[in-house]
């Protein structure tokens, strides 16, 4: 679905840009039929396919009609088809006579819903208006029809505060000022304490504001309140919380929200109403129980803006057994046909249960795995299935760590609601905004998000979050379905916490905890501790994980390698199934503090003696490195790296060594470290470059000192023999980084040769191994099959080719990332996700070119794309052998390698057009 970067981001598809004649623009549903299905969802979007499919059902859903996603394209283009507001008159009278009511008019007034609903479900991020058709006549008329004076206005000041917020722009707060001073007036603490005179009194101070604000009264003609809700709802697609949420969840930003009108059903009548969301299934543990939260005498927005804690769903089967077990029969049956977990809302009046929505349910990623192993159990779906129902990144949460419970210092502060598994421990903050200034300093090592509850416009401060804590709320808010779809650590509704959002503080037990201060939530359990506890990482032996990994393992046809430099990241890989390391990067090797000495000595060297000397006692360093590596791969392929980054790495910083000089200089002129640091800044100096990285680096390095290159040559060979000797059977690939012609491949693949048979004549053995390149500049692309003459094997260092491909530096683009993301220049990050028209031109390119000389060429990638799934998914499509990535993307890398392996069989696109 994404690409990286897009040319023209406001652009639509070309099925867009040019509706069809008579395009149908409204689909209605009621009365056991609809116009429209549950397949429909590019049209209908996720709410109004599921709202069709469940009235083709015969379930008890409310009547309305879904404006499509055409016509909010058309919005955001800027011109609208008359038709569209012909078919919404057309289609509101059919629901006038189907409901036997007029909008906003008569004793018995129409009064309807208006809400989003994308294709893929985007929970809280753009708007809703309840209760549109209520004016200053209507409200009475409903007043006498309910015989509850309260019900009604509270209905009124329902719709006005939420009009002036979402169509007007006035800022909630200023409507939640008033109605708070109004409870402060009657000394109520609930909103539904507060008499029918009160509320009228809110209104009336509702509509002063709107007055103020706008210059413009509240409208009172019912239609002009549905064409200006219409058109806010189409709005709030580019509104900034959604925006941030789609570059999260990379949904396209051009496929827009269709706009559902339906009649109102209210909670919120009296204690024989009320309103609920639940979940088929538990969709934090995927534990096959009824699972959902209710409200007596509410309306939805009550539940899933967190302003109210819940009562479990159990609950409803005391309060109205009848409605309870209506309930579990119609969401069984929904699960049943959908054959995945469903995501519901319902509303109870007058005793009567009405069905406003299904949708997939999003889960955890421990949840997804259950609710998929378990499906294919009970016959409901197959194992390819199964695999599919997984997002890739979800793995992860077989990964997270989970809280030291023999911590004994661990003073529990609260218990809340597990909203999202995981453990998480960092320095608090209460506000979004901050959340994001401290993450942009990287001030805090880790950030704990505090509110009393989320709202949409959190969402920012809740990417950079590591957890979320609430102290309202339940399992169905905000909080918690935002960020188990972000796979992070929630807890809801830990209401023996006391958070002051404007003063900043955090209060429990007498103690009041200010920004910056340590907590440690436990997602699994819902605790909060006071301080920074250990944690205890994750064991991924779960039995439903370790068989939903074996059915995608036996679909993939991509191998899945690690990069490791350590013989500790090798044994963790193989643990976490990698078929051999696919980069080892040497160089990480020599910082170690009995190394590092040898090193620069062998960089101050100033003849080609002293540099061998050097490396002469860096080697058996190495060989034993080496050594560990191929006993912790066993058989499996080993690829290692020649050292790649600039000499000036292994040297102090020319800015600390001039310092620490001049501050010798003033205290202890005399010392006798003062020459040797002299020396050392004067050859930082000669090392200096202008643009280390592009240039005295990689092959180069091995070019101009090719003592560095026998050495590094020698300690492989000589590890390799050593495990020959004890009966092993090392599977050896050399890689040579930065080459950009086939003359510099040559030379240091001659250096190689010449080595390997020097240690295998020494130490009477034979060695297999390959010789091949690493492909990080364009020219090495463009060239590759002239490359391929000497190169036995490509891997993509996808990390440099990005930085020359685009010209960025990766230690610098954050300096303009975010006004690029916000503009919608870049769709997402090029270092986390590869640019596929760009970077993977060149990719599929160098792929072709290199196998038209060498047709077995064996092609990897081994940047840190190679845990990006939908980078994946482009280099199984562009033929490549294997994928390459750090031990903790392994499980995400296996699992969408198999997935693409199935998508394969259903499109194969243009290799050099981007699609994904």
């Amino acid at each position: 679905m994404s690409q990286g970067v897009v040319e023209h981001p406001q652009t639509a598809p070309a099925s867009a840009t040019q509706a069809p004649p008579a395009v149908r623009y409204v689909y209605f549903f009621g009365n056991g039929k609809a116009d429209g299905n549950g397949r429909m969802k590019d049209l209908l979007g996720g709410k109004g396919a599921g709202l069709a499919e469940m009235t083709n059902a015969g379930l008890p859903v409310p009547p309305g009609f879904t404006i499509q996603t055409e016509a909010c394209r058309e919005f955001l283009r800027g011109r609208l088809n008359p038709k569209i507001d012909e078919q919404i008159r057309a289609a509101l009278e059919r629901l006038e006579r189907v409901q036997g009511q007029k909008l906003g008019e008569g004793d018995s007034p129409l009064l309807v819903s208006v809400r989003s609903g994308a294709k893929f479900s985007m929970p809280g991020m753009m708007d809703t208006i309840l209760n549109l058709g209520l004016n200053d006549k209507s409200v009475e008329a409903l007043a006498r029809r309910s015989h509850d004076p309260r019900f009604a206005c509270d209905s009124y000041r329902r719709l006005i505060q939420m009009f002036g917020d979402v169509v007007l722009n006035i800022p909630k707060a200023k409507f939640e000022a008033i109605f708070d001073a109004a409870k402060k007036r009657a000394r109520v603490r609930y909103d539904h304490e507060l008499s029918p005179a009160a509320l009228r009194e809110v209104i009336a101070a509702y509509k002063k504001l709107i007055k103020t604000e706008t210059g413009k009264e509240f409208p009172q003609n019912p239609l002009d309140q549905l064409t200006q809700a219409r058109d806010a709802v189409f709005r709030s697609w580019n509104n900034e919380r959604a925006r941030i949420y789609r570059r999260i969840h990379r949904i396209d930003e051009s496929i827009g929200t269709a706009v559902n009108v339906q009649a109102m059903v209210f909670g919120n009548m009296g204690e024989s109403s009320g309103t609920g969301v639940g979940f088929t299934r538990n969709p934090a543990t995927g534990e096959h129980t009824f699972f959902g939260e209710y409200l007596p005498n509410a309306q939805g927005e009550d539940v899933v803006s967190g302003v109210r804690t819940p009562l479990p769903i159990r609950e409803l089967e005391r309060i109205m057994p009848h409605a309870y077990d209506q309930l579990r029969a119609i969401t069984w049956k929904m699960e049943k046909h959908y054959r995945d977990l469903q995501d519901f809302e319902f509303t109870i009046q007058d005793g009567k249960l009405y069905m406003l929505q299904t949708r997939t349910g999003k889960r955890t990623g421990q949840a997804a795995v259950r609710i998929a192993v378990d499906m294919v159990r009970e016959g409901l779906i197959t194992e390819e299935e199964a695999i599919l129902r997984v997002e890739p990144n979800q793995l992860y949460d077989f990964l997270v760590p989970h809280l030291d419970e023999k911590d004994t210092n661990a003073e529990l502060l609260a218990t809340g609601l597990p909203a999202s598994p995981g453990a998480a421990v960092g320095q608090i903050v209460f506000t979004a905004h901050d959340a994001v200034e401290h993450h942009a300093k990287g001030d805090y090592a880790s950030i704990l998000l505090v509110r009393s509850e989320t709202t949409p416009e959190d969402i920012g401060g809740m990417e950079v979050a590591s957890a979320i804590l609430t102290s309202r709320g339940g399992m169905t808010s905000h909080a918690a379905v935002v960020t188990r779809g972000m796979g992070k650590c929630c807890v809801t509704g830990a209401g023996e916490l006391v958070v002051d959002d404007e003063r900043k503080e955090l209060r429990a037990h007498g103690k009041t905890f200010r920004e910056g201060d340590w907590l440690s939530l436990d997602g699994a359990t819902g605790r909060v501790f006071e301080g920074k506890l250990k944690t205890l990482p994750a064991q991924p032996d779960d039995p439903d994980l370790v068989r939903f990994l074996g059915w995608a393992d036996a679909t993939r046809r991509l191998r899945v390698m690690a990069n490791a430099d350590i013989p500790r990241d090798a044994r963790q890989a193989r643990i976490f199934g990698a078929q051999g390391i696919g980069l080892c990067r040497t160089e990480h090797m020599f910082f170690a503090p009995d190394r590092i000495e040898h090193m620069r000595a062998m960089i101050l060297a100033r003849t080609e003696a002293e540099r061998r000397a050097a490396l002469a006692r860096l080697l058996p360093m190495q060989r034993a490195d080496f050594i560990g590596l191929f006993e912790s791969m066993d058989k499996l392929p080993v690829v290692i790296r020649l050292l790649d980054p600039p000499l000036h790495e292994f040297l102090p910083s020319r800015e600390d060594l001039m310092v620490e000089i001049a501050h010798l200089e003033d205290r202890h002129p005399h010392s006798g470290k003062l020459k040797e640091l002299r020396a050392l800044l004067g050859r930082v100096e000669e090392l200096r470059e202008m643009n280390p990285m592009l240039g005295l680096r990689g092959c180069r390095l091995g070019i101009v000192f090719s003592e560095i290159t026998e050495m590094r040559a020698r300690a492989i060979f000589e590890a390799a023999a050593a495990i020959r000797e004890e009966g092993g059977n090392p599977h050896l690939e050399i890689m040579v980084p930065l080459i950009a012609t086939v003359e510099e491949m040559r030379n240091q693949a001659g250096i190689i040769r010449r080595v390997a048979v020097e240690v295998c004549k020494e130490k009477k053995v034979a060695i297999d191994y390959k010789i091949g390149t690493m492909i990080e500049l364009p020219r090495a692309a463009i060239v590759a099959d002239k490359i391929a003459e000497e190169a036995e094997f490509f891997s993509f260092g996808t990390n440099d080719l990005t930085q020359t491909a685009f010209g960025i530096s990766r230690d610098d683009i954050n300096q303009f990332l975010p006004a690029y993301l916000q503009q919608g220049i870049f769709r997402e990050d090029p270092f986390a996700t590869l640019d596929k028209p760009g970077v993977g031109s060149l990719l599929a390119m160098a792929t072709a070119k290199g196998r038209s000389t060498r047709p077995q060429l064996e092609v990897g990638i081994c940047g840190e794309h190679g845990g990006d799934p939908e980078t994946v998914k482009f280099c199984h499509r562009i033929g490549l052998n294997y994928v390459s990535c750090s031990p903790f993307r392994l499980l995400t890398a296996r699992l969408a390698a198999a997935q693409a392996a199935l998508e394969e069989r259903r499109v194969v696109p243009d290799l050099y057009s981007g699609a994904s």
